[in-house]
């Protein structure tokens, strides 16, 4: 008789449904909660890639998982039994997301009953698995997935903002996960040879395929990083707008983890990144040291910041509920709530306003988020720009950074969504615009 509980995979079975239960308990996000995950981090690479794969799985299909499961029980989980529930998800993910052997599933599932102290629901997880292993997959299909693993709010948001049409085309580029694209400093046509990949309409490098991110080619050497074609955006829309004829002295608020800050560097600026983490901060400094860039790294509150030295332009990334990244963070529909858009709105627009008290005459300020929710993007800078009458937008051409012309507001700023570039991969999404405070005469 085999040891079940010593079964393949099991001990990263039971590091999935822990994890899985703690986001949504906690509503930190994914990439946190693994990383304060003793277990998760001891277990070997092959694993922890299994254990990451399987929970963003669950997370991206989790509405329309629920869906299926509730086809099959005759009536709710008791709240005790919320650790059961997590099971059977990621047994319906295993089976019909990543087409594991059934048989695996449910003896794994069933053991995981009893490591969670709930021996008594045995034999409904043996029965539903089993059931689902044989007609889950057609009933799954037939679900609708847009509208079912998109909580209400949000989808009632994007409806209003977008239209119906445009909410199900964002819902939908949610289902599938996104390629992994870099921002090379130089040689991109060299580098798309090396890492199999192709240069996309914005210029950044999509990988046909990508193992891990640490032994590609490049990496120790600090060619690329990490950055989806979207967020490469707003620093691009800077740089445009920059005086050419000498160095600019650039700002970088909310700077952490460092994408944009290296853009910036690597251009040539003189930059100052500052952000209040000092944790975060840290993990910017390694990439810049990985990346060979360099930049005054101040740890300030960008709300209430004034830099000590004289500035060209200033680019604020503000914290939001990042629901325009849900392709690449689909825990994200599950973390974040209505009332963390009205708190993150507040906290934006005392950044904005800061900022735009930093703003010199002839000087340039970009302002950019990862939401798609309007209250953290067109609304804050309308509010801004009503209360500072000598400030104007400078719009943009979203043609001359390779975006669709379906990016372009009727206010000329930038609005990227998940469904665009879908044939290279779709993209992020994210609300961009540029202002100014004209000269002085």
């Amino acid at each position: 008789m085999s040891d079940t509980k010593n079964a393949p995979g099991l001990v990263a079975r039971s590091n999935a449904i822990t994890i899985l239960n703690q986001v949504l308990s906690s509503r930190h996000g994914l990439e946190e909660v693994i990383a304060a995950s003793k277990p998760y981090n001891a277990m070997e690479q092959r694993d922890r890639a299994f254990v990451r794969l399987l929970v963003a799985s669950t997370f991206r299909r989790l509405g329309q998982i629920d869906a299926l499961l509730r086809t099959y029980l005759k009536r709710p989980l008791p709240q005790k039994a919320r650790a059961v529930r997590d099971i059977l998800r990621i047994g319906v993910a295993q089976i019909i997301l990543l087409e594991t052997p059934a048989h695996a599933v449910v003896d794994t599932s069933v053991t995981l009953c009893e490591q969670t102290r709930n021996p008594g629901q045995k034999g409904l997880v043996n029965a539903v698995l089993r059931r689902i292993a044989k007609e889950g997959p057609e009933k799954f299909a037939e679900l609708d997935a847009a509208l079912l693993n998109t909580p209400k709010w949000l989808w009632e948001s994007w409806q209003n903002t977008y239209g119906d049409e445009t909410c199900r085309l964002i819902a939908e580029a949610h289902l599938h996960e996104p390629p992994l694209v870099l921002t090379i400093k130089s040689n991109p046509d060299e580098w798309a040879k090396t890492l199999d990949g192709e240069i996309l309409p914005t210029g950044s490098l999509k990988l046909h395929s990508s193992g891990m991110i640490g032994s590609l080619p490049g990496y120790d050497d600090g060619t690329w990083w990490v950055q989806d074609s979207a967020a490469s955006l707003p620093a691009k829309i800077l740089l445009a707008a920059m005086d050419t004829q000498q160095t600019p002295r650039i700002l970088d608020l909310c700077a952490a983890p460092g994408g944009k800050t290296a853009q910036l560097a690597a251009s040539g600026a003189t930059v100052t990144a500052v952000d209040r983490s000092k944790k975060r901060l840290a993990v910017l400094r390694e990439n810049l040291k990985r990346l060979n860039l360099t930049a005054t790294v101040v740890t300030a509150d960008a709300a209430t910041y004034t830099p000590p030295n004289t500035i060209d332009g200033i680019l604020i990334d503000a914290p939001c509920t990042a629901t325009g990244t849900m392709r690449r963070h689909p825990d994200i529909g599950r973390t974040k709530r209505s009332g963390d858009v009205v708190r993150l709105a507040e906290l934006q627009t005392k950044m904005l306003d800061q900022a735009v008290e930093n703003l010199l005459p002839g000087a340039i300020l970009v302002y950019s988020v990862c939401s798609l929710q309007p209250e953290e993007g067109p609304e804050i800078v309308e509010a801004v720009l009503a209360k500072q009458g000598d400030v104007k937008r400078l719009p943009i051409n979203p043609t001359e950074f390779g975006v669709p012309k379906a990016a372009l507001t009727d206010e000329g700023d930038i609005r990227t969504l998940p469904c665009h570039l879908a044939d290279d991969g779709g993209m992020d999404g994210f609300y961009i615009a540029r202002l100014h405070r004209p000269s002085e005469r």
